[in-house]
């Protein structure tokens, strides 16, 4: 449409009008013509703790706990100069995920398992209005079958 109105002679300010976008957009679309817009991968750009992954890895590895503070005062160390922020990115990158434990299930036979739940409730009185008192409520169930 942008190219159309201007191969018909109306000038940059009369099509952003025309058409309710902003002068620089009309610009650049005359200027590219009808070639689309070109979007792809960005090229990697090196970062300033590069050269220390192999030891964060190693670190990482052998000590998986470890924090981004402690690793970027070791990397400081060995002559690191960058920022606490690069090196956290770098650690969130590489840091293995944590082990989840599993649940064991176990069964019991009948009548040699409870199960207890206790709570806590603010409740007004009809006795006493305006009143909060805190209530606990002790819940207690014998799990048998037969």
């Amino acid at each position: 449409m942008i190219l159309e109105l201007h191969r018909q002679g109306l000038k940059v300010s009369a099509i952003a009008r025309q058409l309710g976008i902003d002068r620089k957009t009309v610009r650049r679309y005359i200027d590219r013509g009808l070639e689309p817009p070109t979007y792809g991968p960005r090229p990697h750009q090196s970062k300033s703790t590069d050269p220390f992954l192999p030891y964060l890895r190693e670190r990482l590895a052998a000590f998986p706990g470890l924090t981004a503070v402690r690793l970027w005062r070791e990397l400081r160390d060995r002559g690191y100069a960058g920022g606490y922020t690069a090196v956290k990115r770098a650690v969130r990158g590489i840091r293995p995920d944590p082990v989840t434990p599993f649940e064991v299930r176990f069964e019991t036979p009948p009548g040699e398992q409870a199960q207890v739940d206790l709570a806590r409730f603010e409740v007004a009185f009809t006795d006493e209005p305006g009143i909060t008192r805190i209530v606990w409520l002790f819940s207690w169930c014998s799990v048998s079958r037969g």
